[in-house]
């Protein structure tokens, strides 16, 4: 009786916390929002970074996850960041090791909050269904890296469990092969911060949705995200399928 109401006791604690940190996000959001409208237009380019970066360190504090970054950062675009994709949270983390724009499906546009604030940082949304859509963002990202910039994608298209990783489309490496830019390979991995064990708190695959997610990172024990950078390489001859191929298994390693 005694260990049935600790554990319940531990439990309504931890959810308790939960619904802090939910509060403490949606502030933070709206904090966001208000930086993108009134104080973006005055930034230069490299105030923006800091500040989307600063924002994102933030909230990762918020979510209760440390962040732990290995390997070599480019000073400057353009460059084409490629990484395996578990979760919503893969963003955040990928925005806190260093400021990018993303490509991502149409569909985060329409999620509360984070699509206005991901909007309003340039990503790129795309309809992954229409192969005219594709061939639209493509164009796209060529511009932007043509001018500097520093982009994002997942080319597993979707997020995996983990264990392995999905084969990478290649679609979307045209734009770096177009714009002669440098491709980075990215490894991400969350572990649990005490025992050092792969997490699953904050998986977003198969049947889950984003509120489970979410819910489910905000009341888990802290969490560690191991973000692995490799060395930003050129094309150098390869067609784009060649060349998902072996940043298919430099991902892989680094994970």
């Amino acid at each position: 009786m005694v260990h049935a109401a600790g554990t319940g006791t531990m439990s309504m604690l931890r959810h308790a916390c939960a619904a802090l940190r939910i509060v403490r996000a949606v502030g933070h959001g709206l904090r966001g929002l208000w930086l993108l409208r009134w104080r973006f237009p005055g930034f230069s380019p490299a105030e923006r970074e800091a500040c989307i970066e600063q924002w994102a360190r933030r909230m990762l504090d918020i979510f209760n996850v440390t962040l732990q970054v290995e390997g070599p950062r480019q000073a400057a675009g353009p460059l084409l960041v490629v990484a395996n994709h578990l979760s919503w949270l893969d963003i955040l983390v990928m925005q806190a090791t260093r400021s990018c724009r993303f490509v991502s499906k149409a569909e985060v546009r329409h999620w509360p909050l984070v699509g206005t604030v991901a909007a309003g940082a340039g990503t790129l949304f795309i309809e992954r269904e229409s192969r005219r859509d594709a061939l639209r963002v493509v164009h796209h990202m060529a511009e932007s890296l043509r001018a500097g910039d520093v982009l994002a994608v997942f080319p597993e298209g979707t997020t995996g469990d983990g264990e392995r990783l999905l084969p990478f489309h290649a679609n979307l490496l045209q734009a770096a092969i177009s714009a002669e830019a440098p491709v980075q390979p990215l490894g991400i991995r969350f572990i649990d911060a005490a025992t050092g064990h792969r997490s699953q708190a904050a998986s977003y695959v198969g049947d889950d949705t984003l509120l489970a997610s979410l819910w489910r990172t905000l009341s888990s024990d802290p969490i560690t995200a191991v973000v692995r950078l490799g060395v930003p390489r050129y094309a150098e001859g390869h067609d784009r399928r060649n060349w998902a191929e072996a940043l298919h298994a430099e991902v892989d390693a680094l994970r």
